[in-house]
């Protein structure tokens, strides 16, 4: 068997088409038609009145915190397991990661943050809420609580497209959120991300600090600005990406649901925790393992088979780089840490592809593996 990627893009539509209308236009770069269309997709397809797109989605991280007033000597609230993109945003924004604890679904847990905020401290301005593995966050929940005590809520839906919580796609529910179009998601630009808002001012600002804080096309500026902006060709390819998404997102679904049926009986690799308050895009397939350990033998087990897999996140407050930053006790996210399994689930993946897959961990035993409680 040929090797077995992780995932990779699915470049079955139209791509070559739209790149090549960039070329033949000459619209290659930080502006260009595409940019524009491609924006304006996406904040159809998620329900938002705004889209601001950036070259990536941790430097749309960046622009959202400050959008949301998040400067130096403030905290904000982010679940201890999470991409390291989460919390190096907050701290280019010159702020301070506040890790909290995830629930039983892998998500950052509303009642911790609850505990945090009834104290309210004025150092803490925003709640980065994290939609994990594709899935919603019980971000209703967060919602509530940020009202509340009159905190920003900022969705990070990097890998999130498409999810949806009680019927309504992420990405409406905070003040801002952010997408990203990496390579390796559902959806890719190539790279790229998208600041999501239905607030006018909100999308006024972003935009206007990615693109140097200029003023019109004078060499005028009125803020330290940034250029994040997306080019023309990301957008391009984007936009070819976007007409297929449904789509894409279906077979990753039943990618999911074969492996599901497969795996739902074994004791030493445990299914992710089901949610009945929405639908994930099913972006990857995650399992979790006994301990550190196992899970590293998993991976090592496939790789002899030509398949590629990888180790999830691992908890970021007791990593060196984060170790001056305030936490709460964060528990699950610990024993979460180096324990979920990433498998292949690439659109693209074939049915004689996962049945490989699928006898590779038939072929492996590991120790019982018990849910995060």
């Amino acid at each position: 068997m040929e090797r077995i990627p992780l995932t990779i893009p699915d470049l079955r539509g139209r791509e070559i088409e739209f790149l090549s209308n960039c070329v033949q236009t000459n619209w290659v770069s930080t502006a260009g038609p595409q940019i524009t269309e491609f924006e304006n997709v996406i904040k159809s397809f998620v329900g938002s009145n705004y889209a601001v797109s950036t070259v990536n989605g941790t430097c749309a991280l960046h622009l959202a915190l400050m959008a949301a007033g998040v400067g130096p000597g403030d905290l904000v609230i982010v679940p201890d397991w999470t991409f390291a993109a989460s919390i190096n945003a907050i701290y280019h924004a010159g702020a301070l990661p506040y890790f909290h604890d995830v629930n039983r679904d892998w998500s950052l847990d509303p009642e911790s943050i609850a505990e945090t905020l009834i104290t309210k401290d004025p150092k803490i301005k925003a709640v980065l809420a994290v939609h994990p593995l594709g899935r919603p966050a019980d971000i209703e929940k967060i919602r509530r609580y940020c009202d509340k005590y009159e905190v920003a809520l900022i969705e990070d839906a990097a890998g999130a497209l498409g999810a949806t919580y009680k019927g309504q796609k992420v990405g409406t529910f905070g003040h801002l959120a952010v997408f990203s179009f990496n390579v390796n998601k559902v959806v890719t630009a190539g790279g790229g991300g998208v600041i999501t808002t239905n607030d006018k001012n909100l999308a006024q600002y972003v935009r206007h600090i990615s693109t140097q804080a200029r003023l019109g096309n004078d060499y005028s500026h009125d803020a330290v600005g940034w250029n994040y902006r997306m080019t023309n060709l990301n957008a391009a390819l984007g936009l070819a990406q976007m007409e297929r998404c449904d789509e894409m997102i279906a077979i990753r679904h039943q990618i999911a649901k074969t492996y599901d049926q497969a795996l739902r009986l074994r004791t030493d690799i445990l299914l992710p925790p089901t949610i009945d308050y929405g639908i994930g895009n099913a972006w990857l397939y995650n399992v979790l393992c006994a301990d550190s350990n196992t899970a590293m033998a998993l991976v090592a087990h496939l790789q002899e088979y030509n398949i590629e897999s990888r180790i999830f996140w691992r908890a970021l407050s007791d990593q060196p780089p984060y170790a001056n930053a305030p936490r709460r006790p964060c528990n699950r996210a610990k024993a979460l840490s180096g324990r979920v399994v990433s498998l292949p689930s690439s659109s693209s993946l074939t049915t004689h592809q996962q049945d490989y897959v699928l006898q590779a961990i038939s072929h492996f035993v590991g120790p019982p593996c018990h849910p995060i409680v």
